[in-house]
């Protein structure tokens, strides 16, 4: 699985179903590795192994793959059910259709569709009429169903807008980085909007790649599908060989790659990435493994990122994390 993080909103989230069950969260916590004091601040993050642990021993503890978001029980195995079924459609439409299709018939409060409209297709989900938005059910069935969808054609699919049937949260900039930049709330449905071409890409998984995909799940979903073999992984693969401070300027990788730099900066859009993006990325899942596995001082890790000073460090960090690298070390190994 490719280093990453999660933000500590899906914990609580996942954790407050636990909670509303009568079940001590402690011991999910502690399996999966996560120190209870990073709940505590909103701008934590937690990596996406610990992540995947906690979500399934969830899951398990509330026989729910769902987590009580709906009025009906999604088993454990529901999501490997419906991602075997889906490898053996021939396009990503009618994938997409046969995914919403499978999800309203298990589910009671959620009604699950594809939509096309111009040169656009829309992921869309409604809730029963009357009933209080449940956002985390909401979010939590986008990322399977854009996640999936993404894997099955091995590409990223960037979403171009997104829209979402309640107010605005007040983690609106963790929306940016999930799903797009465009977002409006206090719609009539919540919809995730992207190229209409995309429909007619071909299913290419099979049962030996859908063993590996259900092995990274459910963090490889939550931090957004990496094709490995796509430009984005290529970059991000090589600047983690090198050290930060040999890491080329675009027009080089463009050029290592045999590409002018706007195709490049073309082909990385289409995969939903940018290069800014990936090196801001990586400098900071780099940040928190440096944080939570060395004892290296602040300003050995900034001068390894390519920070002048610690002082600019200590900024970025915040700005990603919304701790300064000494709370979040000190989040980490508290006891």
């Amino acid at each position: 699985m490719d280093k990453g993080n999660v933000s500590i909103y899906f914990v609580r989230s996942a954790l407050e179903a636990v909670i509303a069950r009568g079940i001590d969260p402690a011991a999910l916590l502690r399996k999966a590795g996560i120190a209870p004091v990073l709940l505590q601040s909103s701008q934590s993050r937690v990596t996406a192994q610990n992540f995947s642990t906690l979500w399934r021993g969830v899951a398990l503890a509330l026989d729910d793959e769902l987590f009580n978001q709906d009025s009906r029980r999604m088993k454990p195995g529901t999501f490997a059910m419906l991602s075997r079924g889906l490898i053996h459609c021939p396009t990503l439409r009618l994938a997409l259709l046969q995914m919403a299709r499978f999800f309203n018939l298990i589910l009671d409060d959620f009604q699950c569709a594809l939509e096309v409209e111009d040169r656009h297709a829309h992921l869309v989900i409604r809730e029963t009429a009357g009933r209080v938005p449940h956002v985390f059910g909401v979010e939590t069935l986008l990322m399977m169903q854009h996640g999936v969808a993404c894997w099955l054609v091995g590409r990223r699919i960037a979403i171009r807008s997104a829209t979402f049937a309640y107010p605005e949260p007040s983690r609106s900039a963790e929306y940016q980085r999930m799903y797009s930049e465009q977002l409006c709330f206090d719609a009539d449905a919540t919809r995730l909007s992207f190229d209409l071409a995309h429909l007619d890409l071909p299913v290419i998984q099979n049962g030996d790649s859908l063993k590996d995909f259900l092995r990274g799940a459910p963090a490889n979903i939550v931090l957004k599908y990496k094709n490995t073999a796509g430009l984005a992984a290529q970059i991000r693969r090589r600047l983690r060989a090198a050290a930060r401070t040999e890491w080329p300027d675009f027009d080089v990788v463009a050029d290592s790659l045999h590409m002018t730099p706007s195709t490049l900066r073309r082909r990385l859009d289409e995969e939903g990435q940018s290069f800014q993006a990936i090196k801001d990325q990586l400098r900071r899942d780099m940040a928190v493994d440096y944080l939570c596995h060395t004892d290296r001082s602040m300003a050995d890790i900034a001068g390894d990122l390519g920070f002048a000073e610690a002082s600019a460090f200590h900024r970025a960090f915040k700005k990603w994390t919304g701790a300064s690298p000494g709370q979040y070390r000190q989040r980490v190994h508290a006891p």
